[in-house]
């Protein structure tokens, strides 16, 4: 992905947990790290404060130190790009942050989704704030959409955030859910609280039993949207040490998001989509 196509920024990826024992400006050094890794290239400095919504002099004061820890690093052309310390991890094969090219091999897999649905795809990575738009592959009869490169897709009204908060522990998604809400509705008591996350709870059993997402028109009137896990094989130790044995665990880092009308993606049929991009995922060996 090229840093010239982040049309839109990285909205709300400051860190805004202000829990007892936290270092703030360790989260805000990590997220900028996050940014460089979900865009797996060199990025301009203006390009990096404008996703993280901070001034350029800031964030360069943390890309210092994550230059002198080995974290990051910046080329001859002034662009800042991931470091030894995370190549090298990298390399390893326990992180995941550069295993055989993941996001060019969803990016591949976007386009070829695309070509056989004729729908909008969307890459998103879980980020600590919820799931980010990373990647958006247009179909050729454009969707008004507004969920663009950067935007951070709800929790509770988005098949993308869905199928995330399916896929992560109730510790870290219930506050966010529950934050969603009261946003929405600050009068909110703690029985109508709990009776909505009971509801919700329900919603997310039922997205691991058929292993997708979905919504109808429920952020967009007249648009539907299909949201798969891509589940990534990871070395796992078994009984004798041995790291040949992979496993498909959570929580999940990414997903791919199909978007459509309701005649391009009519829910009677949500099966059988689902199928087909399961089908061109798997060719990447990414579900």
């Amino acid at each position: 992905m090229s840093s010239s196509d982040n049309a839109s920024t990285l909205s709300n990826s400051l860190p805004s947990n202000k829990n007892q024992g936290g270092v703030q400006s360790l989260e805000i050094g990590l997220s900028i790290l996050d940014v460089l890794i979900a865009y797996n290239e060199p990025m301009m400095l203006k390009d990096i404060a404008q996703a993280m919504q901070m001034h350029p002099a800031k964030s360069h004061r943390y890309l210092v130190s994550l230059i002198r820890k080995g974290y990051a690093r910046k080329l001859d052309d002034g662009r800042y790009g991931l470091g030894e310390r995370i190549n090298a991890l990298g390399a390893l094969g326990h992180t995941g942050l550069n295993q055989n090219n993941i996001l060019q091999r969803l990016t591949t897999a976007a386009n070829d989704i695309e070509d056989v649905l004729n729908c909008g795809v969307q890459i998103a990575k879980w980020f600590s704030e919820g799931p980010i738009i990373i990647q958006s592959v247009e179909p050729d009869s454009p969707i008004s959409i507004i969920t663009r490169i950067g935007s951070r897709m709800p929790l509770t009204t988005s098949a993308t955030g869905q199928l995330f908060a399916s896929y992560q522990p109730d510790a870290v998604i219930k506050p966010l859910v529950v934050a969603e809400w009261q946003g929405k509705s600050a009068t909110l008591s703690s029985a109508e609280i709990s009776a909505k996350w009971l509801h919700f709870k329900q919603i997310q059993a039922d997205v691991r039993t058929q292993g997708y997402a979905t919504v109808t028109g429920d952020m967009l009137i007249g648009i539907n949207a299909i949201t798969i896990p891509v589940l990534l094989p990871k070395l796992a130790n078994d009984k004798d040490g041995a790291t040949d044995a992979f496993v498909k665990d959570l929580p999940l880092d990414y997903a791919i998001t199909i978007i459509g009308t309701s005649e391009q993606l009519p829910m009677s049929k949500q099966h059988e989509v689902a199928d087909k991009i399961r089908v061109i995922a798997q060719r990447y060996q990414i579900a």
